[in-house]
């Protein structure tokens, strides 16, 4: 890991509930502070507020705090001479060494077949003009989905959809939809200053306001949960606060969260935060861009993996794949919204996921007595089956279908 604060490092501190420490009456921070030698600032994260972002942290002396019974954890950096004595402490679970995660557009093409690349980030292309100024654009991907055929029954209004990623720039086309953000980047707001968020954005919900571009679902509500940092990257740590934040947030219950963030493998803290996030809410992940194995956390089993496709319904050869993909999206040249009221193309299967977290939002529109794991199981069964026969490696259960999620009925 990268020595980011002269000697310390970020780790993941999970304790032991508290009913079964060796020490009992002891707050967590108090546990380990004694172990620490500066004083730290620990930051509740579910008491963080809607606009919420962490102060700059330039010597590592911000600890995110999760104050919860059941997931005692500290985010925090530290030497490694203070790691392995936390190990040590009966009253922690284990210490892991944090990690990096990236926003997953695809990386330049020198890259993506002989580095073992997982992820990475490639400028997006601008529209020269940019799209009509007097018309909504329905890029290619919004009507392979067949999102515009659900528009007259349900565009998603009412639906909340957050987007975990490198947060949202308030863009003139997601304005009515985006509701606002928190940030758990050190020194950083919610608003996008990288582009990856913002584009993302505009896949799932660009408002049908007569110009620009139009998402799957044109109608749902956004928010912005920053996890990734304005250089695309950002820590394992901050995308668990992003999704604790989002299950304890009692704003609103998030029907829907688009993840098009990942890495090759994940501390093993990750996953029962992914679980809990999942209780309410349906996650759609980017199955990643190395052309091998799908990544974190869309290898997960309560996360939907998404791969992607090119025009031509056929695989894109960085898409990755296996037993862990459920549906595939369009993920080649996707035209959305970007910083700057600008509109461009990217790639990947950061491009692919929001097509499903919207078609999920339509879905949900129509279905609202459902819970999301019905959800989940409609869009499996009414995708449109592409490869072999059935689920596979590389298009799971098949291209997303909004128009046959969004009109499923039960028979009987």
């Amino acid at each position: 890991m990268v020595d980011e604060f002269g000697g310390k490092e970020r780790y993941i501190v999970t304790f032991k509930r508290k009913d079964r420490r060796k020490d009992k009456e002891a707050d967590k921070a108090e546990i380990l502070q004694q172990s620490v030698g500066p004083r730290l600032n620990f930051v509740d994260v579910g008491a963080a507020v809607a606009g919420f972002a962490p102060p700059d942290d330039p010597e590592g002396l911000v600890a995110l705090d999760i104050n919860d019974f059941d997931r005692p954890t500290v985010f925090a950096a530290l030497t490694p001479g203070e790691a392995g004595v936390l190990s040590r402490d009966p009253n922690i679970e284990s210490v892991e060494p944090d990690g990096k995660i990236y926003a997953l557009d695809i990386v330049p093409q020198e890259m993506l077949f002989g580095g073992g690349v997982f992820g990475g980030m490639e400028g997006p292309r601008f529209a020269a003009d940019g799209p009509s100024a007097q018309a909504d654009v329905t890029p290619w991907g919004i009507s392979r989905v067949k999102a515009p055929q659900c528009w007259d029954a349900t565009k998603g209004k009412g639906i909340y959809v957050a987007v975990l990623d490198t947060g949202i720039w308030p863009h003139n086309d997601l304005s009515g939809n985006l509701l606002g953000g928190i940030s758990f980047v050190p020194g950083e707001s919610w608003v996008d200053g990288n582009g990856h968020g913002t584009h993302v954005a505009g896949t799932i919900a660009a408002a049908m306001n007569g110009f620009g571009v139009v998402g799957v679902a044109p109608s749902a509500y956004l928010y912005a949960i920053k996890v990734l940092s304005n250089g695309g990257s950002g820590q394992w740590s901050w995308l668990m606060s992003g999704l604790y934040w989002m299950r304890t947030h009692y704003g609103c219950t998030f029907d829907v969260a688009n993840m098009s963030l990942g890495a090759a493998s994940a501390p093993s803290a990750v996953e029962s935060y992914v679980n809990y996030a999942a209780e309410n809410t349906l996650l759609v992940c980017a199955a990643g861009n190395s052309g091998g194995p799908v990544g974190y956390p869309a290898k997960y089993a309560k996360c939907m993996a998404v791969s992607a496709l090119k025009s031509d319904n056929t695989i894109a050869p960085w898409s990755c794949r296996g037993p862990e993909v459920e549906l595939c999206a369009p993920g080649v040249d996707i035209l959305s919204t970007l910083p700057g009221n600008s509109y461009g193309t990217l790639s990947g299967t950061s491009m692919a996921s929001p097509h499903v977290a919207g078609a999920a939002a339509l879905c949900r529109g129509t279905h609202r007595g459902l819970d999301m794991d019905h959800i989940r199981n409609i869009l499996n069964s009414t995708a449109n089956d592409l490869g072999n026969p059935g689920k596979d490696d590389l298009y799971g259960y098949g291209l997303v279908d909004c128009n046959g999620a969004t009109f499923w009925r039960t028979c009987g």
